[in-house]
């Protein structure tokens, strides 16, 4: 069986995010984990609005900024690109491998932006959210989205990873993001067999705990262990009144989250 095509792959892309984020979005109200904290609960509108705010900043930048920058850092590191790969790298086996591989890029890329403070400068605007529901999962500063992408090209240049390997992955990633950031209740026999090889609710809330030594674990995006790997798993248990944010700092409203990683501090 061949592989989707690049435009085949673009849709459902297109069709498993918004989708994940659609049906999560009222699952995790229907069903919710936890309460809302009572610092969200006076401005949970204000907050639902600056973080689509973000998204569709992001979204209009990727379009007008990223997409064509992206093509030509990768036009001019296209002399880089070594077709290595052997014949049983290709296929549906090849796509396999490609994720996990794109995963573990990923893994180092989401730590890095704790450990460098120029990278964390603009990551800490995700986690000043001082809750959890799938609409922080497209809360990134424009930055943070321009320097992932700008990351990403040369490893996919250099490994030679495919078009379609890069679209499955972005699918799988953000339905992933969406659904480790919702505050959907599961059944603890389901979330902890699911947990054994994905990142669940569970553990990606730990990461958002607002204590630094919380926050700085637990980075996995799609699969779980590599944090067991690495060394990176918190031990921190998730409970319903856990404290969300960036330990020693508030949160912003959309205007001044804008201006995080330019400020002092």
């Amino acid at each position: 069986m061949t592989l989707p095509s690049v435009e085949t792959l673009g849709l459902v892309k297109i069709a498993l995010v918004f989708g994940t984020l659609a049906v999560l979005f009222v699952a995790e109200r229907l069903r919710p984990a936890a309460p809302l904290p009572p610092v969200v609960v006076a401005r949970r509108w204000g907050r639902l609005a600056g973080n689509a705010g973000l998204a569709v900043l992001n979204a209009g930048i990727s379009i007008a900024i990223i997409v064509p920058l992206t093509i030509w850092v990768a036009g001019a590191l296209g002399g880089l690109s070594v077709d290595w790969r052997p014949v049983w790298w290709g296929g549906w086996a090849g796509l396999a491998l490609d994720m996990v591989l794109l995963d573990l890029w990923i893994y180092w890329w989401h730590r890095f932006n704790h450990v460098v403070p120029l990278l964390w400068r603009f990551h800490q605007v995700h986690h000043l959210d001082r809750t959890l529901d799938v609409t922080t999962a497209v809360r990134f500063h424009f930055g943070e989205v321009v320097l992932s992408a700008l990351a990403r090209v040369p490893v996919v240049v250099i490994l030679g990873f495919p078009v379609t390997s890069v679209l499955a992955f972005e699918a799988a990633l953000g339905a992933a993001s969406a659904f480790h950031h919702s505050n959907l209740k599961l059944p603890r026999a389901l979330e902890r067999a699911l947990s054994r090889v994905i990142i669940t609710p569970s553990i990606h809330w730990v990461h958002h705990h607002r204590v630094r030594r919380d926050t700085d674990s637990n980075y996995g995006t799609i699969f779980s262990f590599w944090d067991r790997l690495f060394g990176s798993r918190s031990r921190t248990a998730r409970t319903s009144d856990m404290e969300i944010g960036v330990e020693g700092r508030p949160e912003r409203d959309f205007a001044r989250l804008l201006w995080v990683p330019f400020g002092k501090g």
